[in-house]
């Protein structure tokens, strides 16, 4: 980076996507600002699940036991009748975890927690958002973007690499980039409210009138807090009195109760369920993320887990061409993560439908473990496989270290390298270089598959390699005799061997 940039990468956005990047770029060592135009962090708990798979990204990360310890998990839905009787169920499908997904429950942290954790770990890495600083303007050339900043102390102009627009559903940045956001208005329009109240009890999440999709509402305790979030469809037009006694009259008319009061309000929105992805996500120097990219229902839980896994994603390319890769591999961006919103919006969608005729139940399809890259340029396979394949999220196991010391793939994972998992290899056949760690399984390997649970989740023939990417995902599986096209793949994504030079 040359000292006419200001920092490789301005993130616009501090949400959860913005703080995301800013982690993946802070623990890489590649310097970025994260503005946030509002005045302090988010209140409120709009995104409150946190899936399997992102529940991995934040193990990644350092912060998952932290997300664990200030959020719960969901408690069983209780649907009341008309004539005040009721029926209990859980709200999602109980699952074991397995050793190659380690976690199956969705966690409930509402969304000012999780952020929250977030910002700890970024003060941690030595960064923090610029609250009250707004994005006005910008231009890019073929070097850089020059942005133009309202702060509290008055306007600045900043020159850097790469903008990203983490800047939610009414994106600046989209807007003025001029990317199209098509899509469907879905007729439904929510409320969605934390308060305090009384005359209900927190071990269950409270559904009325479940099926009208005029009349219904729910009442949900928030793990990690004294909150209830409220939820329930409003007619389309017309305002909504979202004090605690127009909530108050509001629960009443629709439970045909008046034992519940809400007693204060936190933080409620009124809002339009819409249903849209961008038509790009990157022009050039400028790359959407999140909500800025794609919005959709609040069905599944999807929403905040896939801004997560967006920045995820990007955070390690930008930080790799910072240092030097290609730039082609940022065209891989929204090559692979554009698909996955695509396919959520309609999952969000045909949820929201079930939701309607009050059929919610949340499945393995929500955990977003089954979501992989096989179509990537990024994924590299030779010869062809059969079981798991290049672009698939890699499984953790459990494994032993030669020392006798028991260790999961996830921890040699663990960081911002790529690994090299060799099984029956010659390992001096692949030499070291920076940003890789490699390790192998047979005689002098440095981990044994001592209860067969890599074996069962790789399914590798003798003599072939694997590498996974920094996000977990499997980048190429090679066998012995195509070294060569792994040598040609580490090029491409800037893992270049150091040359000895022997005096």
């Amino acid at each position: 980076m040359t000292d006419k940039f200001a920092a490789d990468v301005l993130i616009c956005g501090a949400g959860a996507a913005g703080l995301t990047l800013a982690i993946e770029l802070a623990r890489r060592g590649t310097s970025f600002r994260l503005i946030e135009k509002m005045d302090g962090p988010f209140r409120g708990s709009r995104g409150k699940g946190i899936q399997p798979r992102t529940q991995e990204v934040f193990e990644d990360l350092g912060i998952l036991d932290r997300i664990v310890s200030v959020g719960g998990v969901y408690p069983p839905q209780r649907e009341y009748r008309a004539d005040g009787s009721f029926m209990d169920s859980d709200v999602v499908e109980h699952e074991d975890p397995t050793p190659a997904e380690p976690y199956h429950l969705p966690l409930m942290v509402p969304q000012f927690l999780t952020e929250g954790v977030m910002r700890e770990r970024l003060l941690e890495l030595g960064h923090r958002p610029e609250f009250g600083c707004e994005l006005v303007g910008f231009e890019q050339d073929a070097d850089g973007v020059t942005a133009r900043l309202r702060t509290k102390h008055g306007d600045e102009t900043a020159r850097v690499r790469w903008l990203v627009g983490a800047d939610g559903g009414r994106s600046f940045v989209r807007h003025a980039l001029d990317i199209g956001f098509p899509g469907k208005t879905l007729g439904v329009r929510a409320i969605v409210a934390d308060v305090t109240l009384s005359g209900i009890d927190r071990d269950v999440w409270h559904r009325f009138a479940e099926g009208d999709t005029e009349r219904q509402i729910s009442l949900c305790p928030l793990a990690g807090t004294n909150l209830f979030q409220i939820q329930g469809p409003i007619p389309m037009e017309g305002e909504v009195d979202l004090s605690a006694d127009g909530l108050t009259a509001l629960v009443a008319e629709r439970t045909g109760r008046n034992d519940i009061r809400i007693r204060s309000v936190s933080w409620a929105s009124a809002f339009a369920m819409n249903a849209r992805l961008a038509d790009r996500y990157r022009i050039g120097r400028v790359f959407l993320v999140g909500d800025a990219a794609h919005t959709h229902p609040p069905t599944g839980g999807q929403g905040l887990n896939t801004s997560v896994q967006d920045a995820y994603n990007l955070g390690w390319k930008l930080a790799t061409v910072a240092s030097g890769a290609a730039d082609a591999l940022l065209d891989s961006y929204e090559e692979e993560r554009r698909p996955v919103a695509a396919a959520m919006l309609g999952l969000s969608s045909k949820l929201l439908e079930a939701h309607k005729r009050g059929e919610m139940r949340r499945g393995r399809e929500v955990h977003q473990l089954d979501i992989g890259y096989p179509e990537s340029s990024l994924a590299l396979e030779k010869p062809t496989q059969q079981g798991l394949l290049a672009g698939d999220r890699a499984p953790d196991a459990p494994v032993l270290g030669a020392a006798g010391r028991q260790t999961r793939l996830f921890e040699l994972f663990r960081g911002s390298h790529w690994t090299l998992i060799g099984f029956d290899v010659d390992r001096t056949c692949v030499s070291p270089r920076p940003g890789l760690h490699i390790h192998t399984f047979g005689s002098r390997g440095d981990i044994l598959d001592a209860n067969g649970h890599f074996t069962a989740a790789y399914a590798l023939p003798p003599g072939h390699w694997v590498l996974v990417r920094p996000d977990g995902y499997v980048g190429a599986i090679v066998s012995f005799d195509n070294l060569d096209a792994l040598e040609g793949y580490f090029d491409d994504t800037g893992l270049h061997a150091e040359h000895v030079h022997h005096g």
